[in-house]
């Protein structure tokens, strides 16, 4: 071989690694569309890469309730760590953060993701701290109302695991964005402690998660994600804190570990007191604006979606104004599931469950709960049933929760109902086949 041949072979070999580098790196990040997270939606929907590339999925997600009361001037000066789980693992990750409640702009100057050292836990496990950018700048100021997607980092994230997601913002941001019943321990300490790996500074305990709303994860074995829409039965507000019991981390559980089940990411879009029809109170944590105002967010929007659940309505019924019109609460579920039919997204419906002994309980409240399911067994409604009432219900007292499903209020389930609900959705129903003609 000729020097000036060694010297060409040479060249092309290092040709082809830069492109196997721009191909890697496109199919890390290319869709990050940071400030838009429904850009990246779009784009992730729109591409043409091969199935190897993989693609990005939803691992956590939590819906904006609300601003969070007497938080006028934000959290100035402190770092929020946040502590969510996953439902599925990835190669990579990036955030979403959002500022839909605030008044001004929230700057954010320093951001970071790890896993934590131990479940619950503010300490991250050694070498998984990475810094967050936007748009390739370490900080970022998210205008009023809006949200942004972080850059994706290389980072191997577990299914089933907790993650530290910390932001630090040094000046006054107005009411902060923020989901009241986590049913899981948040943290802060002062000054900016975002990268630091240690949880000894992370004196100060929440109950809330603040500005995160997603995690996506980059992976080559996932086949999309599920998104459930709910009320506080989603929310999960009687689960046991801390142990990832509300019924979408059980169904995460069955997509994980049952034969055939398919591979989707979990994303938990309730709203405890959430309703069909009617917006909740800006200050209010107990609502959150309607289902059918922010499907098209808190469902759609989102990564990879191939299916939604949507469990709504008893809130209608229950919670003044009231809604005792059944065909008002029907109507306002089809018109999500219209809305879902226009982007190719089946929709799987709960049935309402049973709520004898609640205070809310009556004959008429009573009737139109059972109208309701009566027209979502009918058909019509859903592409696919999940009869929740028919799984959790007393048989000898089918108006109420049998007493090893009922949390102890009449209405929201136990653990075990919780568990009992995952179970009882046909994992067939979530392959993300063509919606029903309706």
């Amino acid at each position: 071989m000729t020097k000036r041949n060694g010297y060409a072979l040479l060249a092309a070999l290092a040709a082809v690694v830069v492109l196997i580098s721009v191909t890697i790196f496109v199919g890390v990040g290319g869709d990050r569309a940071a400030g838009d997270p429904s850009a990246a939606t779009r784009q992730q929907r729109n591409s043409a890469a091969p199935a190897v590339s993989g693609r990005w999925v939803g691992s956590w997600a939590t819906a904006p309730a609300a601003a969070e009361p007497n938080s006028f001037h934000g959290h100035a000066g402190k770092s929020i760590r946040n502590v969510v789980h996953t439902s599925i693992g990835g190669s990579a990750a990036r955030i979403q953060l959002s500022n839909l409640y605030g008044t001004r702009p929230l700057s954010i100057t320093g951001a970071t993701i790890a896993l934590a050292a131990a479940p619950s836990d503010p300490t991250a496990a050694s070498g998984s701290m990475r810094r967050l950018t936007f748009s390739g700048r370490p900080s970022v100021s998210i205008p009023a109302g809006q949200a942004v997607v972080s850059d994706p980092v290389r980072l191997n994230v577990p299914a089933a695991a907790d993650l530290l997601v910390s932001t630090y913002s040094p000046t006054p941001s107005g009411p902060v964005t923020y989901h009241p019943y986590a049913r899981q321990t948040s943290y802060l300490a002062e000054g900016d402690r975002t990268g630091d790996p240690r949880g000894t500074a992370y004196t100060e305990q929440s109950p809330y998660w603040r500005y995160l709303t997603g995690v996506d994860v980059y992976s080559t074995e996932a086949e999309g994600t599920l998104v459930a829409l709910g009320d506080s039965i989603t929310d999960g507000i009687t689960s046991t804190a801390g142990a990832n019991h509300r019924w979408p981390d059980f169904l995460a559980e069955r997509l994980r570990e049952e034969p055939g089940a398919p591979r989707y990411g979990v994303l938990n879009q309730g709203i405890s007191g959430n309703r069909v029809l009617i917006d909740g109170s800006r200050f209010s944590p107990n609502n959150g604006p309607s289902g059918l105002s922010r499907f098209e967010r808190d469902v759609m929007a989102r990564s990879g979606v191939r299916v939604a659940v949507v469990q709504l309505g008893i809130n209608d019924i229950l919670k003044t104004p009231r809604r005792l019109d059944a065909r008002q609460i029907v109507e306002g579920l089809r018109q999500m599931v219209r809305q879902a039919h226009g982007r190719g997204v089946p929709v799987v419906g709960g049935t309402l469950l049973p709520f004898g002994g609640h205070r809310g309980y009556g004959p008429q409240t009573e009737a139109v709960r059972q109208q309701v399911n009566q027209a979502i067994r009918a058909g019509g409604v859903f592409d696919a049933v999940a009869d929740f009432d028919r799984a959790l219900r007393d048989p000898s007292q089918p108006h109420r929760l049998l007493p090893a499903y009922d949390s102890g209020d009449h209405l929201h389930p136990s653990d075990d109902g919780y568990r009992e609900m995952a179970r009882t959705i046909k994992l067939s129903d979530l392959r993300g086949s063509a919606p029903a003609r309706l």
